[in-house]
């Protein structure tokens, strides 16, 4: 069994006030940790892994090729593979959630992968950073 301890994640932020970690992952799937913070904007983008997720809190909107559809707290969500989706946090308060790709993916695309410059100290959940 691999386990990925909270102390054990690396946060990075491809891109301004989003926050991503690799969560447990295996051969044909992998999870993610993800905070998005108020004001910040998760990229459009394709790519050919299948993603399911869950919004654990906050609210985002996702924006589809074709509109938008509002998420909250307890909602769950799946892009098919190629699908062009981003997300957009309108509100006030950070949107944190999970996500599974299948089959697994490392870095993200749309974003420039830059690595936090420091091991994360606090929870990003209970965080107001």
């Amino acid at each position: 069994m691999d386990r990925v301890c909270r102390t054990d994640r690396e946060y990075g932020e491809p891109s301004p006030g989003v926050r991503l970690a690799d969560l447990a992952g295996g051969t044909r799937a992998s999870m993610k940790f993800w905070r998005i913070e108020p004001g910040a904007t998760l990229p459009t983008h394709r790519h050919s892994n299948e993603q399911i997720g869950f919004l654990i809190s906050g609210r985002l909107v996702a924006v589809l090729e074709d509109g938008e559809v509002p998420l909250e707290p307890g909602d769950s969500y799946v892009f098919s593979s190629d699908e062009f989706h981003g997300a957009e946090n309108r509100s006030d308060e950070p949107a944190v959630g999970i996500g599974v790709l299948s089959p697994p993916r490392n870095a993200p695309s749309w974003g420039d992968d830059r690595a936090a410059s420091e091991p994360e100290q606090t929870d990003p959940i209970e965080s107001d950073e």
